[in-house]
């Protein structure tokens, strides 16, 4: 199978491999979890639904942004190797 192939049936998923090994986004990611567990037990209901739909958008915008970033980095990408190739 192509890598082309592979991306396209999930076998390479570049978001994986960036955070796979970075000591950095794991300290970052467990920081985060720990603090929103603080949070979510101080809120009220009300402010926990408040605050669940904050974090769903914020997730939403993140996936959008890492989505764009591949496609530009893609695209970038091709176009180096067009250049490279004449």
């Amino acid at each position: 199978m192509t890598t082309l192939e592979n991306l396209w049936h999930g076998n390479i998923r570049p978001v994986e491999q960036f955070v796979e090994g970075n000591a950095e986004y794991k300290n970052l990611l467990r920081l985060v979890g720990n603090n929103r567990e603080k949070l979510e037990a101080t809120l009220t209901p009300e402010q926990a639904e408040l605050f669940e739909k904050y974090y769903t958008a914020v997730n939403e915008m993140d996936s959008i942004t890492e989505a764009a970033a591949f496609t530009y980095g893609f695209t970038l990408a091709v176009g180096l190797l067009i250049d490279f190739k004449m």
